[in-house]
């Protein structure tokens, strides 16, 4: 390692010497990577090829003592400090330039306990780490739709997916935490200890520390459960959606439905005059009993003359990739979001009028339905906000060639201008991108006053900025 300058939290420089690189270096299990290293460019490398940005140091870490030399390194230096877990945020906030980028993805332990039902498990492990292990249990935890998705980054943001109205949200499932803190310190944190920074690290993103270890509630699931896809012409759009809306009044909680608009991708199972046209597709998913699912689906099954039906029982960690194909890392993606405590008429039409737009084959909208065992949950219980049952738009913009951004971009926004009339006013920050900062303080709604007391007790000069950030009490954001 030589002598190099890194950037500090106050946007300028600082030197750091060879050997306090290399004092660091030896303190560690894992490594110290810089731009000479083969491994660097890889390590820098996110799921959002829009993130091209270059750390000036890197610290591969191994376990909780690595993150926690690291943590002191950075604030004894008052560096710029980014924290990588899957990589897979929109915004890109794993990745800073000219700063200390903390990477966790070595770190990837799952570990289960089937008697307690309980798992432990490491920051860096993906969605798929861990429905492995535990499905190999017929054990489950809710979390998200994509299993290349990091459990650290989806869990500290609130997780949902297809199991959420049945179990709750990934945060209602978590117990405890350990947590490296702005001043390197290792703490746990549960509803009975810390139990401040237990309620703050329940949707509150990366801003309060570093998580080392996640325990987790798991439920007894699968191995099989009914999902699949029901696809529609989109010409019958409107249809679907409102008698979709209907459906979902009376579903039990077992049952949950999301909707996709997009063109087509060329699936085995639809007529192949069907690949590359615009397309509306339920995927639902019943984690019950399965001659229940039946009968319980066929609602939402029977709805309009559909292209394919392809629901069925499947293994759960099989549904859970199911759309990975459609989410690869090297692509551009810019995402806009909104929550809907209903889907009006109104928001019915601006979404319509935006699939008859759509800027490239891969570009698509969704619509999650949360509720259930989530809904039940006071607004104050946690630092996620927005408990009522409500739908979640996700307007995900993706595409190959960086001559597509303005196109691409400008697609999303207009339709996020255009669905705001008729939104709540919430988000979930695991769907925000970086130039929504202003957008943090109402996502939180009534509770983003105690997430700046608490940031300000255990992060007074922002270390952990580089997030949908909150900004401690009398601070500021640099």
């Amino acid at each position: 390692m030589n002598d190099m300058s890194l950037m500090n939290l106050q946007a300028g420089k600082t030197w750091i010497g060879a050997e306090a690189i290399e004092a660091l270096a030896g303190r560690l299990r894992g490594r110290v990577l810089d731009a000479s290293d083969a491994a660097y460019e890889e390590a820098r490398t996110i799921w959002n090829a829009m993130v091209d940005r270059r750390p000036a140091l890197i610290v591969q870490c191994a376990g909780a003592a690595d993150v926690i030399n690291a943590v002191r390194f950075a604030s004894d230096n008052k560096l710029l400090v980014s924290v990588r877990g899957g990589g897979h945020n929109i915004a890109g906030n794993a990745v800073c330039d000219g700063g200390l980028m903390i990477d966790l993805s070595p770190m990837k332990s799952v570990r289960v306990d089937i008697t307690a039902k309980r798992a432990w498990v490491e920051p860096g492990a993906t969605l798929a780490d861990v429905d492995k292990e535990t499905q190999s249990f017929g054990l489950a935890v809710p979390t998200g739709i994509n299993s290349t998705t990091g459990i650290a980054g989806l869990t500290l943001g609130g997780g949902f997916g297809w199991i959420t109205r049945k179990f709750g949200l990934t945060i209602d499932n978590l117990v405890s935490a350990d947590v490296v803190t702005a001043n390197g310190e290792l703490v746990r944190a549960s509803q009975t200890q810390n139990s401040d920074l237990f309620w703050a690290l329940r949707g509150g993103g990366g801003n309060f520390g570093i998580v080392t270890a996640f325990e987790f509630q798991l439920h007894d699931l699968g191995p099989q459960v009914l999902s699949g896809l029901v696809v529609h012409p989109i010409a019958d759009a409107r249809a679907v959606l409102e008698q979709y809306r209907q459906a979902l009044e009376t579903a039990p909680d077992e049952l949950t439905c999301w909707v996709v608009m997009r063109q087509a991708p060329p699936l085995p199972f639809l007529p192949q005059e069907w690949h590359g046209k615009e397309v509306l597709v339920l995927a639902m998913c019943w984690c019950g009993d399965l001659d229940a699912g039946e009968k319980a689906t066929q609602r939402l099954r029977s709805i309009g003359k559909p292209i394919a039906d392809v629901v069925g029982p499947h293994p759960f960690a099989g549904w859970q990739q199911a759309f990975d194909p459609l989410l690869t890392p090297g692509a551009r993606n810019y995402w806009k979001s909104h929550d809907f405590i209903a889907l009006s008429d109104p928001a019915i039409e601006v979404l319509l009028d935006a699939i008859a737009k759509l800027p490239g084959p891969e570009c698509e909208v969704f619509i999650a339905h949360v509720g259930g065992a989530a809904g039940r949950i006071a607004a104050g219980a946690t630092a996620f906000p927005q408990r009522n049952s409500h739908f979640v738009m996700n307007v995900h913009a993706r595409w190959r060639e960086a001559a597509k951004d303005q196109a691409c971009i400008g697609w999303a926004r207009q339709l996020f201008e255009a669905a705001k009339p008729h939104s709540a006013g919430t988000a979930y920050i695991n769907f925000m991108p970086e130039d929504e900062t202003d957008r943090v303080e109402a996502a939180y709604g009534d509770n983003y006053k105690r997430l700046a007391q608490i940031k300000q007790q255990y992060d007074p000069q922002n270390l952990f900025r580089m997030n949908q950030n909150v900004r401690p009490v009398g601070g500021r954001t640099v």
